[in-house]
């Protein structure tokens, strides 16, 4: 794993131990805990001050983007229109990876060289002047003393010559060795250069890049003319504040981030079925995004990250589903071209485990990094005390960005919460939905209603039975605390009798929805009556068919 998708462990554990230090703490938790809440509680004053349509409520946060060239603004249309020209020069020119040959550092260094060897060479030209002068006034001197007639014994002059002779000896000797020890240098760096400038070559050449270059199967050319660039190009650019520079060192940093991890072949890989419950596609939201949903439990602590080796697998693992989310996608303008992700740490193991929070911040950044604007929001469910220590040592390492997509709920209103993103029948029973189960036979693709039942307050929802016979069966879901609740089929005959299908009693969220049936003689309807006897009003979720003899 390189170092650009594994950030340091020991940087990162040094940081999450920070966290049951602050949970120790038991008044900044509760500080901590109080200020999300009421930060919550105020955006939902605002939600619900606002006029909303009728039917299931939705977010009023961050709002994704248009996709469309016309829908952009002037500013962001040049940022494009200059991000894929630099992308172009880059391609076309080979530099993608690498400088332009015309700033090489390797002729720079070459010349350099050369430096060396002129001064060696100068050096001995002037060491051979000097010899030359000494020479010239050993001649003066002895035409001096033959002329003044000052004789030197010849003992004495045999002596002299001896040292003069060793010391022009040991002179030459040292010249030379100085001159050997240069052009060793010298020899020295011309190789350590040829050797870099052939690595640099090998890598260069490693790493050109394919005029026919793709990512997410989509041309990466804009000479192509591909629509689906633009919109890969601009998840890069609002990654960055449509930065043009930092957008376009991002997405470099992306590609050799594939290439360096074989991204492109990881959907062939086969990691069994250790992680399976740790992550999976179900459905799509509110907006066609396909949902993924993330478990943190005890047991994917235990299969994960037992050890290095099984958090680099789990890591990877984790990449692929990413790569088959993205393959769900229409990125295209006016498509669905992102994820919405859903986090339950209903089982999470705790703070204790910091190995697992160094993972999923390893799997946080690197998804932030390298899939741009490929997450709508990320959805935070069954939210403990503790997540909120957690999320200030994650929160410096996310861009603004990206926390803007965060939305948190904590046990009580996972089910409410999740509505506002997802269809009712889109949600799993586990999560309070229960309009989704698996081989249903009695619903498909059946509309769910809802219906305000205000405080102090009673409403029936009528389901019709206009033939003789048939069967009815309906769903109905309470979100919120405990209301009375009954079930009637009242027949078309005034001279007929009310039939009790459900005597009256009490319902709440904690016992999810409730599924009846009820094969009818004569024609009616069916009628369910709530009574919310609290203070707070209460949202009821609904769905019904009526199945003939044919139908059935």
């Amino acid at each position: 794993m390189t170092a650009e998708v594994k950030v340091e462990e020991k940087q990162v554990e040094s940081e999450v131990v920070i966290a049951p230090a602050i949970v120790s703490e038991e008044t900044t938790v509760k500080a901590i805990v109080e200020e999300e809440e009421v930060k919550a509680v105020e955006e939902t004053k605002v939600e619900e001050d606002e006029s909303k349509p009728k039917g299931v409520e939705k977010s009023a946060s961050f709002k994704e983007e248009s996709n469309f060239l016309a829908d952009l603004k002037e500013s962001e249309r040049k940022a494009l229109s200059d991000l894929k020209t630099k992308l172009e020069e880059a391609i076309v020119e080979n530099t993608l990876f690498k400088k332009k040959k015309e700033s090489s550092p390797v002729k720079e260094k070459k010349e350099e060289v050369v430096k060396p060897e002129a001064e060696v060479e100068k050096k001995k030209k002037e060491e051979e002047a000097g010899e030359e002068k000494v020479e010239e006034e050993k001649k003066a001197e002895t035409i001096e003393a033959v002329v003044t007639e000052e004789i030197i014994p010849k003992e004495e002059d045999k002596k002299i010559e001896t040292v003069v002779e060793k010391v022009e000896e040991d002179t030459k000797e040292e010249v030379k060795a100085e001159n050997v020890e240069e052009e060793k240098k010298t020899e020295d760096v011309v190789v350590a250069e040829e050797v870099k400038a052939e690595t640099i070559e090998e890598e260069e050449a490693d790493e050109s890049v394919d005029k026919d270059i793709e990512l997410w199967g989509v041309p990466l050319l804009p000479s192509k003319g591909a629509e689906s660039t633009d919109v890969i190009l601009l998840k890069f650019l609002r990654a960055r504040d449509f930065k043009v520079n930092e957008a376009f060192e991002m997405l470099k940093k992306t590609l050799k981030w594939r290439k360096q991890n074989k991204i492109d072949s990881i959907l062939g890989e086969d990691f069994g079925e250790d992680f399976t419950s740790a992550a999976y596609m179900n459905g799509v939201d509110r907006e066609s995004h396909p949902v993924c949903y993330n478990v943190y439990s005890e047991e994917l602590y235990q299969t994960a990250f037992g050890s290095e080796k099984n958090r680099e697998r789990f890591l990877r693992w984790r990449f692929q589903l990413m790569e088959k989310g993205i393959q769900k996608l229409d990125l295209k303008p006016g498509g669905v071209t992102s994820l919405l992700q859903i986090h339950d740490l209903k089982n999470s193991p705790g703070l204790s485990k910091k190995d697992l929070w160094v993972a999923i911040k390893n799997v946080i950044i690197a998804l932030q990094d390298n899939y741009p604007e490929f997450v709508s929001r990320n959805v935070f469910i069954n939210v403990p005390f503790w997540f909120y220590a957690i999320n200030a040592v994650l929160s410096p390492f996310l861009t603004q960005r990206t926390k803007s997509k965060f939305v948190v709920a904590r046990p009580a209103k996972v089910t409410e919460t999740l509505l506002k993103y997802i269809p009712a029948e889109e949600i799993s029973v586990q999560y309070g939905g229960g309009f989704k189960r698996d081989d249903d036979t009695e619903f498909s693709n059946e509309t769910v209603s809802e219906v305000v039942v205000k405080p102090g307050s009673s409403e029936t929802i009528e389901i019709p039975a206009p033939e003789a016979e048939g069967t009815l069966v309906w769903d109905i879901l309470v979100l919120g605390w405990e209301v009375n609740y009954k079930e009637e089929f009242v027949p078309t005959d005034d001279g007929a009798y009310t039939i009790i299908v459900q005597k009256v009693k009490k319902i709440g969220s904690n016992e999810g929805p409730i599924r009846n049936s009820f094969k009818n003689s004569q024609s009616g309807k069916i009628v369910l009556t709530v009574d919310n006897v609290s203070g707070k009003k209460k949202r009821v979720l609904y769905r019904y068919r009526t199945k003939t003899e044919t139908s059935s």
